[in-house]
């Protein structure tokens, strides 16, 4: 047996020739040597592993034989077995076994491979496990296939601390598609020449950020990431490491991923700066480990809860120089931020409209139902608006394609996100038979408390026992809302479950709130306050589940929910939703007078300072109004947050769809401030002219007829400057701060002033405002049916085109109180305006110049016009006095 071709070939061979060989090694230690062996093999784990102790301790050589092939694989347990030995002084058994190893298998093929033969052998292992993903309905696509190209915009506002304006000029390469040069951009070098260590992918639930992350797995793996950067890439979801029992090490996650024990491990992370660690959902980390916990990681072979482990990865206290790419929900930028070390952000801003039409034909392989569906979904804007996300993309498809299967009206497929969810549960429901409907409605009152208390727990699988505690193992909802998975235990593979979708166990557990039945909780109320009135970290991680819950408290929806799922509804739970966004207005400081020194703080250069997680509170609040689609709601909902301020938001095109739906529903009274706001610009289609047009053009088209024919092009912010003019909507003071607004935005703005039912006073802080720019807007305010009587300007920069403003004060109708503080005034601009001033037609009676600096010459004029006007109050502090304000009147913005 000693010639090379004699030794065991087969797998299975070799296998049961290493089980013989050590179980017959260690049958020759005595009582003593074997308790010394499973001592030193507890206290020296392999790449951070060794078998628990509660399995060695009373093991004997057949049980321990069985233990370190089970564990190690068999021909790596006679590698440990042989150092064991070695360790506790039984050094000619180890000898033994080594030579009768030789003999019968050859040499050892178990070694340890060097980092540079396992980096090949490490890639196919990825791209054999990775080559296919699971679609929703647990069918196995390819990759390449299943994988969709998103927008994707490095250094998003969200979490990089700028403030840019309303601008649209920014350059169209800003949002990239996902595809291999862009995702080869993420770690590409900054302005300064230097490579972030640690990269952020960000974005709403269902965007696609895992699918991207795993994408970027294997195209790595596939040799088209990173090339020459990185040899080993790894993939961690966050959320099943913190839920997984017991501890690990690095080290030992590592492994878990590698084909075979014998993976170098040490080799791989003494070169940390060749590693890259994709951590899925690290927002799930933000609630704090107990202080017990606290400290992160350092040692990667340290046994350890998930969570600490994590934490030292996103600390850079475990291996610094190792690249991290991190992907997370948008929910609580800052914080998330706090627990990075100088991370480069990236925001996945999911399908452009060209995107959407290609998941339709993709999606439906029949072209007549892609087209007549794809048609539906374009002329609903909103919802088409709402189809930036890939999975609620995905759940408006399978709606459709069953309402056009069954010949029903697309109608009834809704624009919201909740009423999409709703309408897909409904559809599940439906295609049921109907001697299953009392009990699946059964089940899904379960399934949703199942998931509540997930969603309050903050977890997202779920043992075998919570489902037979709720009677839902082997259900029909199991089967359609549950995946189950397969964790390595301790002793045994665990058996658990999660939603098919976490934004399904966040629909479900909004959708608990109002299918529990009164008779089950001593207080439905204070279950509906767990939800709303927690602390603030727990806050950002429910925020979809919030979301959801608005959603379904409108009264069409709640009609549907006893239909198809059974029982009353209560109207309490939404006098109770109602209450709690009322206290929350209430408890919010109100804007500053102007003047004072937090306004000044707020519109000066310094940024003003709000607590984490508070931020974008306002825009959050919209939402969850936007989702009840409920006018009568929302009016009554803002009548405790009178003043909106939105500060530092980028706006996407969704978000100003929900200011915009908001806003045409304020009460009167209602005051909008947006500060240092940007937004994401909407690229239109240049379309192609017709050979006709273009000949037509050419042979003689006069420019003068083409300019009129051209539209003017629509700006950003003209939904909500539409709203505005709602004869419903009661806005009445709107202030825009250091926004940059072209001049489209001030068109836009310019044709809202003519209509605006409510809007009395109107502010515009520090804008870059153009000198057409301003001329239109003036336009705007000197209309007749113009009812602005406050305006407030401060552009320092803007001096000749103040001409614009001084000569709209000869027309305007409402206008009384004007503003120029911080603005430059030149001697002839005073000489003009004090012309105007004196004119019959001007109707102005407060005038602020505070800040401005006038010449003797223009302040002698100015006292003039008050002695010959005492009706008119000019303040500056070189004047006299002003007279005091008449009786209830506010001078708040």
């Amino acid at each position: 047996m000693d010639q090379p071709e004699a030794f065991c070939s087969s797998t299975e061979s070799r296998a049961a020739a290493a089980r013989d060989l050590l179980q017959a090694a260690l049958e020759d230690l005595s009582q003593e040597q074997l308790k010394r062996f499973r001592l030193k093999l507890r206290d020296a784990p392999l790449d951070g592993r060794s078998i628990p102790w509660g399995r060695l301790e009373r093991a004997d050589p057949v049980d321990l034989a069985m233990q370190l092939t089970q564990f190690y694989g068999p021909e790596p347990a006679l590698d440990v077995t042989r150092k064991t030995l070695k360790r506790a002084d039984v050094r000619d058994v180890a000898a033994e076994l080594k030579e009768q190893r030789l003999q019968r298998l050859g040499p050892s093929s178990s070694a340890l491979l060097s980092v540079s033969e396992y980096k090949k052998k490490y890639r196919e292992h990825v791209l054999q496990q990775h080559a296919k993903v699971k679609e929703r309905n647990a069918r196995s696509v390819k990759i390449n296939k299943r994988f969709t190209k998103l927008l994707i915009a490095r250094e998003s506002a969200t979490l990089v601390d700028e403030a840019p304006g309303l601008a649209e000029d920014e350059g169209p390469e800003r949002a990239r598609r996902s595809d291999t040069h862009t995702f080869n951009r993420l770690f590409g070098r900054d302005g300064e020449g230097q490579r972030p260590l640690t990269v952020v992918l960000q974005g709403p639930a269902g965007i696609g950020k895992t699918m991207a992350a795993k994408k970027i797995l294997y195209d790595w793996a596939a040799g088209k990431l990173y090339h020459d950067q990185v040899d080993f890439a790894f993939f961690l979801p966050c959320r099943e490491l913190l839920e997984r029992p017991g501890t690990c090490s690095l080290a030992g996650l590592i492994l878990d991923q590698c084909p075979h024990r014998s993976a170098p491990v040490r080799q791989m992370l003494a070169r940390s700066e060749r590693l890259l660690f994709i951590l899925d959902g690290a927002d799930e980390l933000l609630p704090p480990p107990g202080p017990s916990e606290a400290a992160p990681c350092t040692d990667p072979f340290e046994e350890a809860g998930g969570a600490r482990v994590l934490g030292g990865l996103m600390s850079k206290t475990l291996l610094p120089n190792a690249r991290l790419l991190v992907t997370a929900r948008a929910t609580a930028p800052g914080r998330l931020q706090g627990l990075l070390c100088s991370p480069q952000c990236a925001e996945v801003r999911g399908f452009s409209d060209k995107d959407k039409k290609k998941y339709f034909h993709k999606f439906f392989r029949d072209e007549w139902m892609a087209e007549r569906a794809y048609r539906f979904v374009k002329e609903n804007e909103t919802l088409f608006a709402l189809c930036f996300v890939p999975f609620v993309c995905w759940i408006v498809c399978t709606v459709l394609r069953q309402q056009i299967e069954l010949g029903q009206d697309l109608s009834r497929t809704s624009k919201t996100t909740t009423s999409v969810y709703l309408l897909f549960i409904a559809s599940v429901l439906s295609s049921a038979p109907a001697a299953d409907g009392p009990q699946m409605q059964g089940e899904l009152r379960k399934l949703c408390r199942l998931a509540r208390e997930g969603i309050l727990q903050h977890r997202a699988q779920f043992a075998e026992k919570d489902l037979e505690r709720l009677e839902l193992r082997g259900s029909k909802v199991q089967t359609l809302f549950l995946s189950k998975k397969e964790l390595p235990g301790v002793l045994e593979t665990e058996v658990t479950y999660q939603f098919m979708d976490q934004s399904f166990q966040e629909f479900f557990a909004a959708l608990s709130y109002l299918l529990e039945d009164e008779r089950d909780l001593r207080a439905p109320a204070e279950s509906v306050g767990a939800l709303l009135r927690g602390d603030t970290e727990l806050r950002c991680h429910l925020t979809l589940t919030t979301r959801f819950l608005f959603g379904l408290l409108n009264t069409e929806r709640m009609r549907d929910i006893e239909r198809h799922f059974g029982g009353v509804v209560s109207e309490r739970v939404k006098q109770d939703v109602l209450r709690w966004v009322q206290e929350r207005g209430q408890g919010r400081p109100r804007a500053a007078p102007e003047g004072t020194e937090e306004t000044e703080a707020k519109e000066g250069t310094e940024e003003p300072e709000e607590e984490e997680g508070e931020l974008n509170y306002p825009l959050e609040l919209l939402y969850c109004l936007y989702e009840t689609q409920e006018g009568a709601f929302v009016h009554q909902a803002l009548r405790g947050l009178p003043e909106l301020e939105l500060e530092r938001v980028r706006f996407s095109r969704m978000d100003l769809v929900v200011l915009s739906y908001c806003i045409r529903c304020c009460p009167a009274g209602q005051a909008l401030r947006l500060v240092s706001c940007g937004l994401v610009p909407a690229q239109e289609k240049k379309k192609k002219k017709s050979l006709i047009k273009r000949l037509h053009g050419s042979l003689g088209g006069s420019s003068s007829s083409q300019a009129t024919m051209r539209k003017p092009q629509a700006s950003p912010l003209r939904s909500l400057f539409e709203a505005m003019t709602d004869q419903h909507c009661g806005l009445n003071s709107l202030t825009l701060c250091r926004c940059k607004l072209p001049d489209s935005v001030c068109q836009d703005l310019s044709e809202a002033l003519r209509e605006a039912p409510a809007l009395r006073e109107l502010g515009l802080l520090h804008n870059w405002l153009s000198g057409a720019g301003l001329r239109v807007l003036c336009e705007g305010l000197a209309w007749p049916q113009c009812r602005v009587q406050k305006l407030r300007v401060q552009q320092p920069c803007l001096q000749e085109a103040l001409q614009y403003l001084i000569s709209m004060l000869r027309q305007s109708p409402a206008l009384t109180t004007l503003d120029l503080s911080d603005c430059q005034l030149s001697g002839p601009m005073v000489t003009y305006l004090c012309a105007a001033l004196q004119h019959p037609g001007c109707r102005l009676q407060s005038l602020s110049l505070t800040s401005v600096e006038l010449s003797e010459q223009s302040l002698e004029e100015l006292q003039t016009v008050k002695t010959a006007k005492p009706g008119l109050g000019i303040t500056h502090p070189a004047l006299d006095s002003p007279p005091e304000p008449p009786p209830g009147f506010s001078s708040a913005l």
